[in-house]
């Protein structure tokens, strides 16, 4: 069974770099993963498909220097 881990705003930010306005903006964007209720106004999100991102910008700007 695959473990999954998450993990709130603050490490998010920290692993992407993006604000907490960065983060919601590419949200409502449909480009960054989406957060999972924790019950009240608890959010967090899954660290495995933040990675996934993460690496994902890695590869567009590598194609793009490859490309360009």
């Amino acid at each position: 069974m695959e473990q999954r881990r998450l993990i709130k705003l603050p490490e998010v930010c920290g692993k992407t770099g993006l604000s907490r306005a960065g983060v919601y903006k590419r949200m409502g964007e449909g480009v960054f993963p989406a957060r999972v209720p924790l019950g009240g106004r608890a959010v967090a999100w899954v660290e495995s498909e933040v990675d996934t991102w993460i690496k994902n910008q890695i590869e567009r700007r590598t194609d793009k220097v490859v490309a360009g």
